[in-house]
């Protein structure tokens, strides 16, 4: 996870072509930024997806260290503070929040106003995606504890509600978690715009069954080597290939940043 950035940069749009204005300057609650990043209403009350990741010129999804936020940059941050704060849930898989260190999802200041003045919450939920496998102590036991999204025929189910509540476990498929009606039960919840930061195996997974709507891409421009993984790694093959279309393109100190309609 990319950390705040204390000085986010201006960024240039390249996509479109007839855009106005032509950079996108940083400014309190960042009406600008935002507008290029809108959250249609979702078709009959459901949730809009949108997956935000980061990959090197080289393919890698992290640095050598494992995490995504060794290859991140001021540019990125700032895509990256607009879209937590947009969002009314960010979904996750259990990998990615033992790698990256999730724990509670801060907004800032300025971003948290804007999220006031649509009504939202001060800050996003955090829901964690896993089948059978543990999450860390202080992420179960804070003082916010995750949405955890599951199967129903989990072992510790009981003891995992008892734990966070039942009102924060939901529980749907059996031997693999059903998003279709994960997203559709933190849609009814209140929770429609739904942003996933990955891992890849839960972004393949969402992207193989047709749920996301946009796939905001940042490409960092370094080369980084090693064995890590790509954006998108679902079990096999996507057939048919997924066709994307941009929306828009920024730059910002050597990162390319895209948007890309998956879906409509």
């Amino acid at each position: 996870m990319p950390p705040t950035s204390p000085v986010p940069p201006t960024l240039d749009v390249l996509l479109p072509t007839d855009a106005a204005p032509r950079t996108v300057v940083a400014e309190p609650g960042e009406p600008g930024l935002a507008a290029l990043y809108p959250h249609p209403a979702p078709a009959a009350g459901g949730a809009w997806v949108r997956a935000n990741m980061i990959t090197t010129l080289d393919g890698a999804v992290t640095g050598a260290d494992g995490r995504s936020g060794s290859i991140s940059g001021p540019a990125d941050h700032r895509v990256f503070d607009l879209l937590r704060s947009l969002a009314d849930v960010v979904l996750v898989g259990a990998g990615t929040v033992r790698a990256e260190g999730y724990r509670e999802l801060p907004v800032r200041a300025d971003l948290r106003a804007a999220r006031a003045a649509r009504g939202q919450s001060p800050e996003p939920e955090l829901a964690v995606v896993t089948r059978y496998g543990p999450l860390p102590d202080d992420v179960l036991d804070g003082a916010r504890p995750p949405l955890v999204v599951t199967v129903t025929d989990r072992p510790d189910l009981a003891a995992l509600r008892r734990r966070v509540g039942s009102d924060r476990v939901v529980a749907v498929g059996s031997g693999s978690v059903d998003l279709a009606a994960a997203l559709t039960a933190l849609a009814d919840g209140g929770l429609p715009r739904v942003l996933t930061e990955g891992g890849p195996g839960l972004l393949g997974d969402l992207i193989g069954a047709d749920l996301v709507d946009d796939l905001c891409l940042t490409t960092s421009p370094v080369l980084v080597g090693g064995s890590a993984g790509r954006v998108v790694a679902p079990a096999g093959w996507l057939a048919p290939p997924v066709t994307a279309r941009p929306a828009h393109l920024l730059h910002g100190d050597g990162a390319l940043l895209g948007r890309w309609l998956l879906r409509g």
